[in-house]
């Protein structure tokens, strides 16, 4: 059963803005993902290009391209939508591993899920 776990406060994202990173564990390794705002909605993705598994953001917590409609890999150049995830150009396999959020009462919370997890110290 997934868990909701507080992420930040919901003003902490703008559209089209810098991103708000936090750990996970995903299929037993530590990663990091990071939460952006698009469109008036919040949405969540594990920080790993699907052409190679490496960080996307060019400065930290900067995924957005400069039009702050897309979401770009500063190594490789990929292109996904900020709704989905979806590639949309470049050198992609596939698109961004999605994690749920919910927002309520001014927080947005995180869902775990049976490959995405809290790091547990």
């Amino acid at each position: 059963m997934a868990d909701l776990i507080a992420l930040c406060q919901s003003t902490a994202l703008e559209d089209g803005g810098l991103a708000v990173a936090f750990d996970v564990v995903y299929q037993g390794q530590a990663c990091r993902a990071f939460a952006v705002r698009y469109d008036g909605q919040a949405h969540a993705y594990l920080n790993r290009c699907s052409h190679v598994p490496m960080e996307m953001d060019y400065q930290p917590d900067r995924f957005f391209d400069t039009t702050g409609h897309w979401l770009i890999c500063a190594t490789h150049g990929a292109i996904y939508h900020p709704k989905t995830g979806h590639c949309s150009a470049g050198p992609c396999r596939g698109g961004l591993v999605k994690i749920d959020l919910q927002e309520r009462d001014g927080v947005v919370h995180w869902h775990t899920a049976h490959n995405v997890k809290p790091i547990e110290f």
